[in-house]
């Protein structure tokens, strides 16, 4: 028995090759075969030229790339769909820059002409591409095996041996030896033709359907999504109407009329931070308490979130986002009468130690003899206060071991009723004055329980208290599962293609001129592979029991020990009994395997 694996010395024509191969070295890929035609000359033929550019696998994975590039400046570059603030601010900062990535649409990458373009040539590229293939291999499972080529020595692996048994025994102990190992085997003629590997091609194309799948995911969450932002001070609540949103912003299909019916209420939000160590400020718990209700009657539930745990309720998810300080004020004006009483957000300025500022405004104050005289006051507050004896404002640690809370006096007209929006976290001192005493701003720093008086007998403002608060946002995607499990699908696909091999196996007995039966192994695979010949050893040696090897004769006619069974040649080519020189060119191991 001689077995080769490796390629044939001899040389011979490319297309005597493929003629001897055949049907066998064919369509072992479901790829459509491409004929290099020139298109005529015509709308007709440029249309059809194109269409098989673009649906051709090496566009595909062009427009992929393509793709991931261009998805690169939505993650470094500021986008308005999800924090205009920074895109301001990266605007004033770069003024030349910004024309330039204003005119290119960076700000908007994911809605942009240009992304949205390489989306959808993707789109129909892959559509174009899995749509022909899918038929091919359904053709392909419906058929058999193609027969054995004629000349099974010019296969990559392959192996022979002489028998006394005779060739329907070979074939058919042959044939139930291939079905045994999962091939799909036949007989045909004097050969049984086997393949395997067809769940490579399956991955293949539940690979291209992931990536379709994933597209529309993204497609519909873009569409239909909604998204908005919450700022909840400890004792409010928040109700998933439009109007209670800080900020919201939706897709170009979302109806906001839609909005599904639930709330929450913040009871408290809890926070302890490492107080030691080169750790010292990390936060160690960093939770909200809340109670919450789902549908127009729903009955009130408790629960808490934290960072990595969101809330999903009715087909949204509520965030954890950041957390912060309410000073509680008292404010009276020039009549004694309370006019403003209850906690004020600050904003964080330094995200580790929580120094903070904001501003109190109080449209409904009057004089002592009942002029309007509108109030403001411009604030920072430190939970920590490390500045004293500086006269300087910071925080030196997160929590409330020494807060301080410093206020500057406003009076005038805030702006309110001119009918134009205003943050509510910034004062416009356009139309106020500060108040003076002996020419000197009117500003104090306080304690809780502490009060600051006004000049003029125009009132005063106590800090109270303080309270904690904590930013939401309440997110809606409903592409996220379907996403999900296009990625999860794609993972598996892509296993499928790489790991499994598709090959063909062959299996010929014929008598010879001797009386014995010539046995023939040989095997195709999709791509070259290590495993093939092993395979195809194994294979021999599992079939040696039904098709011992001959006895064979020495030159002085003794019978020489007999061998134990079917072993690989070393890469020498031995004397073929059934073709000993019949071999035109060399093996090729991706004839009849294009991809």
């Amino acid at each position: 028995m001689s077995t080769k694996t490796g390629t044939p010395r001899d040389e011979g024509p490319a297309a005597d090759t493929g003629s001897d191969l055949g049907a066998a070295g064919s369509q072992l890929s479901t790829a459509p075969t491409e004929d290099v035609t020139l298109p005529s000359l015509g709308p007709l033929g440029w249309a059809r030229w194109f269409w098989r550019q673009l649906t051709s696998m090496r566009v595909a994975l062009l427009l992929l790339f393509l793709l991931s590039v261009g998805a690169i400046p939505g993650s470094l570059i500021p986008q308005t769909s999800i924090d205009p603030v920074k895109v301001d601010q990266f605007k004033n900062e770069h003024t030349t820059l910004a024309d330039i990535y204003d005119k290119l649409g960076m700000f908007h990458v994911y809605s942009s002409v240009w992304f949205s373009a390489i989306y959808l040539l993707l789109f129909i590229s892959l559509i174009g591409c899995i749509v022909p293939r899918s038929w091919q291999f359904v053709g392909q499972l419906r058929g058999r095996p193609p027969a054995a080529p004629r000349r099974l020595t010019r296969l990559p692996a392959y192996t022979t041996w002489r028998t006394d048994a005779a060739p329907e025994e070979v074939l058919g102990a042959a044939q139930r030896l291939l079905k045994k190992r999962r091939f799909r085997a036949h007989l045909d003629g004097t050969a049984v033709a086997a393949e395997k590997g067809y769940l490579r091609e399956v991955g293949n194309l539940v690979f291209h359907l992931a990536l379709i799948v994933m597209l529309v995911a993204f497609a519909v969450g873009s569409l239909w999504k909604s998204e908005g932002g919450k700022l909840i001070t400890e004792g409010d609540g928040f109700a998933n109407s439009l109007t209670q949103y800080d900020d919201f912003k939706s897709g170009a299909f979302f109806d906001t009329d839609t909005l599904e019916p639930f709330g929450f209420t913040l009871d408290k939000f809890e926070a302890t931070y490492e107080r030691s160590g080169p750790e010292k400020g990390t936060p160690r718990i960093f939770r909200a308490h809340i109670r919450y209700f789902s549908g127009a009657d729903g009955k009130e539930h408790k629960t808490a979130i934290e960072v990595n745990t969101p809330l999903d309720i009715a087909g949204s998810k509520v965030y954890l986002l950041n957390h912060g300080y309410s000073p509680e004020v008292t404010v009276k004006d020039g009549r004694g009468k309370v006019v403003y009483k209850g906690a004020v957000p600050f904003l964080p300025q330094d995200p580790k130690n929580f120094t903070s500022t904001g501003v109190v405004k109080v449209p409904g104050a009057q004089t002592e003899d009942g002029k309007p005289n509108q109030l403001g006051f411009q604030g920072f507050f430190v939970p920590t206060f490390g500045g004293k004896g500086s006269g300087s404002m910071f925080s030196q640690f997160p929590a409330l071991d020494y807060p301080v809370l410093t206020l500057t006096a406003y009076h005038g007209d805030l702006g309110v009723g001119s009918g134009l929006p205003q943050n509510v976290y910034q004062l416009d001192k356009k139309r106020l004055k500060q108040y003076k005493d002996k020419g000197r701003p009117v500003a104090k720093m306080m304690l809780p329980g502490e009060t600051m008086k006004l000049p003029n007998g125009d009132g005063s403002i106590q800090f109270t208290g303080i309270k904690s608060w904590a930013s939401f946002k309440i997110s809606h995607q409903p592409g996220n599962g379907l996403a999900l499990t296009g990625a999860a699908a794609a993972l598996v696909g892509l296993a499928g293609s790489l790991f499994i091999q598709r090959r063909r196996v062959w299996i010929r007995a014929e008598a010879d001129a001797d009386g014995h039966t010539v046995v023939e192994l040989a095997g195709l695979g999709r791509s070259e592979s290590a495993r093939l010949p092993e395979e195809l050893g194994e294979l021999a040696l599992a079939l040696e029991p039904d098709a011992p090897l001959a006895p064979a004769t020495d030159d002085d006619g003794r019978a020489p020990d007999p061998k134990p069974g079917p072993a690989p040649d070393t890469g020498t080519d031995s004397e073929d009994p059934a073709e000993p020189t019949d071999s035109d060119g060399p093996a090729d191991p991706s004839e009849g395997a294009r991809a």
